[in-house]
């Protein structure tokens, strides 16, 4: 029995914020002179909002950070975290109010959300004047629907918008610093219309009299394809975490290293004949005597319950779990490897270490590597590499 297990967290991703720090120079400095907004969200998905955001801060190269509502922006800025911060969805019954007053920039897609940013920084401007301040006006970020067909003005829509907003700033109510969008990355072809609708939507503001500071509509993947189509920013989500969007093509050949490695604690081991059923449904049965050891993860920690072949590592051989993912546990076959209690199982984490790797997970539940990173439930321990 190693005596580790006494002092490991039984789940356990460790979170180099290292490679995090890394990640963010190599992709400011692959497209510069645009600057860097870095996405958060989804508690960074999956690898801790609070200490990736103070990691980022800390590098001197994001411009912004991204976050999706007020909730993950509030919960940076009690943290600390003094970084601008753009939040994009904002529904009805949002506390416009205090995002303004803390300088959280706001994605507006719709005539209607603009409308009720203005109203709100009214507010805000008029208790400022009243107790003495300084009136802050609110900072927005007007999005097109180039295409995506989520957020975002349509063609039919921008050119309201655009000149509602314009008569905002030119009233002091609002300050217009971007205008985005977002590809729907469903081909090559259709990547290069949605710029050139994006290259419309920016010259009809333009000509409608605002001149925001940024513009910017590539995310990871369009960041990665179309280094020439940075515009005044990029967005980078997943690249930051040190995954690949391409299914095909590694993050290290982009310079980028994995953030997350996740593991779990041997906490059984036993030998089993041939022929022996394993875990629900009996979906793996032995085809030899082996030995089964049992790790204390399972889909509610994040395993997806479909990746039945999901790949393992032990002690540097790397196994198989074997049959259907519970709740709590996971049983990979070691064959006759000499595996203990007390022994870490790396589920996923840096391939150039001999790891597992995300993709290899989304791989084996059909999906992507966004969903496995994210989807890695509170029980487990996040604790710097």
């Amino acid at each position: 029995m190693r005596d580790a297990a006494m002092t490991t967290p039984m789940r356990q991703a460790r979170i180099d914020l290292e490679a995090l720090a890394a990640n963010a120079r190599a992709l400011a400095a692959r497209v510069a002179p645009a600057r860097l907004l870095a996405v958060v969200k989804a508690d960074a998905y999956g690898h801790g909002a609070v200490p990736v955001a103070r990691a980022l801060e800390a590098t001197g190269v994001v411009a912004c950070l991204g976050v999706v509502d007020l909730d993950e922006a509030r919960e940076l800025r009690r943290a600390g975290v003094r970084a601008p911060i753009l939040a994009w969805i904002l529904p009805p019954g949002a506390d416009l109010a205090w995002a303004i007053a803390e300088g959280i920039e706001l994605g507006v897609g719709a005539i209607e959300t603009l409308e009720r940013v203005a109203l709100a920084a009214r507010a805000v401007r008029s208790f400022a004047a009243e107790s003495g301040g300084e009136p802050p006006r609110a900072v927005v970020h007007l999005k097109a629907d180039t295409g995506l067909g989520r957020g975002g003005a349509t063609a039919a829509d921008w050119s309201e918008l655009v000149a509602l907003a314009a008569r905002l700033e030119s009233e002091g109510v609002v300050a217009v610093r971007g205008l985005w969008s977002h590809l729907a990355n469903a081909s090559t072809a259709s990547d290069a219309a949605q710029f050139e609708a994006f290259d419309t939507a920016v010259r009809l503001a333009r000509r409608a009299g605002l001149a925001p500071e940024v513009e910017h509509i590539s995310a990871s993947q369009a960041m990665l394809s179309y280094p020439g189509r940075a515009y005044g920013m990029v967005r980078a989500g997943i690249a930051l975490y040190g995954l690949s969007p391409f299914a095909d093509r590694p993050a290290s050949e982009f310079g980028l290293r994995p953030v997350m490695r996740l593991s779990g604690t041997v906490i059984a081991v036993k030998r089993v004949p041939a022929g022996h059923g394993v875990s629900y449904g009996h979906r793996h049965v032995t085809e030899r005597e082996t030995s089964l050891a049992l790790v204390p993860l399972g889909y509610a920690d994040g395993l997806p319950r479909s990746a039945r072949r999901g790949p393992v590592t032990i002690n540097g051989t790397r196994h198989r779990v074997a049959g259907t993912i519970a709740m709590d546990q996971v049983v990979i076959d070691v064959g006759d490897d000499a595996v203990e209690v007390g022994d870490t199982a790396v589920f996923w984490g840096d391939p150039d270490r001999g790891e597992p790797s995300a993709q290899e997970w989304a791989d084996a539940a059909g999906t992507i590597p966004y969903e496995i990173v994210t989807r890695v439930g509170p029980r487990v321990v996040r604790s710097p590499a």
